[in-house]
């Protein structure tokens, strides 16, 4: 048996069925031993989203299956492991039940113990699977589901410095693939299709660029897009409404996150010069270029997950799990999925209409 920490993460807050095993090397630097990940990419392509009940059967079928991979990729037993991280939320309701359950199975059938993990908070950390990172840090979380600017001090404590007031940023990207007639799922594609296009050719509003602090809104943007889509014609107008689309995202991005950085600095008495991008969006290339740029102006260090480590995975759980686990920080087996779990419990509910900025 391993005298190093042998978790295991499962992930099934959406629509990837994902199991991994971490460790940490003689230097205490985590060690990705597997990373298995089921895409349901085909299960949901003819409705265009992703269907929630259609998810968790998926899941269901693959759970067993994906963690045996998982494992004997690893090259351990599964009497090794020492801990058994799984995601708790947020996420789909039907998706995560499945995942968290599986999870407890395990690590009672192992008698080891059980933690719930945030999945927000494995994005968080992410990074710790190939970097170096110290508190504080400046985090943007860019997802399908989530855009937000937090300010990490430790493990477990987050202060949110802004977040959309509407929509998701890979939201928007995946509305405006489905618009552009990108087949699902389409918010990559859209940075393909931008690649060939004139990113000048369409105006696209910036809503509250200039004002509400770092917190950012999209639905605006949304919203002309469609109406630009309604009068495109060709192939090239679609590349250059894609190309004004991902420009204009990038200036939002850029615009937000210099004002995050001065927040950042007042909350902690200007300590801390570390920017961490992470979530699906993070794998844009375009804007972890144009954020990359950024920090060198603004003298802050840049930090990005790899691409592969950017959308739902196994090993980011495991990440969180073998943190907790190192500071005896356990779940009982009775804990519930909780499909709204922010990572600033005392950050007031921003998303929807009539706010005030």
């Amino acid at each position: 048996m391993s005298k190093k920490p042998l978790i295991l993460g499962i992930e099934s807050s959406c629509d990837e069925t994902a199991a991994s095993i971490i460790t940490e090397n003689e230097k205490g630097v985590p060690t990705i031993l597997s990373n298995i990940i089921s895409s349901q990419i085909d299960v949901h392509k003819e409705f265009g989203g992703v269907v929630p009940e259609l998810a968790a059967r998926t899941h269901i079928e693959k759970i067993d299956l994906i963690t045996k991979k998982a494992i004997d990729k690893s090259g351990i037993k599964i009497e090794d492991i020492n801990a058994v991280a799984a995601t708790a939320g947020p996420g789909l309701i039907v998706c995560l039940s499945v995942g968290l359950s599986f999870g407890k199975a395990i690590a009672y059938s192992i008698n080891k113990p059980f933690i719930a993990v945030n999945h927000l908070e494995g994005h968080a950390l992410s990074p710790k699977l190939n970097t170096k990172l110290d508190y504080p840090y400046l985090l943007l979380l860019i997802s399908g589901g989530h855009t937000q600017f937090l300010s990490v001090s430790g493990l477990g404590k987050y202060k949110r410095l802004g977040t959309t007031i509407d929509d998701a940023v890979g939201e928007a990207f995946d509305k405006t693939a489905k618009m552009l007639g990108i087949e699902f799922p389409g918010g990559p594609e859209v940075e393909v299709y931008a690649k060939k296009g004139d990113s000048n050719r369409y105006e696209l509003p910036k809503p509250i660029l200039y004002k509400g602090g770092c917190n950012l809104s999209f639905a605006g943007l949304k919203t002309a897009v469609l109406k630009i889509t309604k009068e495109v014609k060709t192939e090239q107008e679609k590349f250059d409404l894609a190309a004004s689309f991902q420009k204009t995202v990038e200036e939002i991005l850029y615009q937000k996150s210099k004002v995050a950085f001065k927040e950042f600095k007042n909350f902690n008495n200007n300590i801390g010069n570390t920017f961490v991008v992470a979530g699906g969006v993070a794998a844009n290339k375009k804007i972890r270029e144009v954020l990359k740029n950024l920090c060198k102006e603004e003298k802050f260090n840049a930090i990005f997950p790899p691409i592969n480590l950017c959308g739902d995975n196994a090993a980011m759980i495991a990440m969180v799990g073998l943190e907790k686990f190192k500071l005896n920080q356990f779940n009982e087996l009775d804990n519930p999925a909780n499909p709204r779990w922010p990572l600033d419990k005392n950050a007031i509910f921003l998303k929807g209409s009539g706010v005030r900025l």
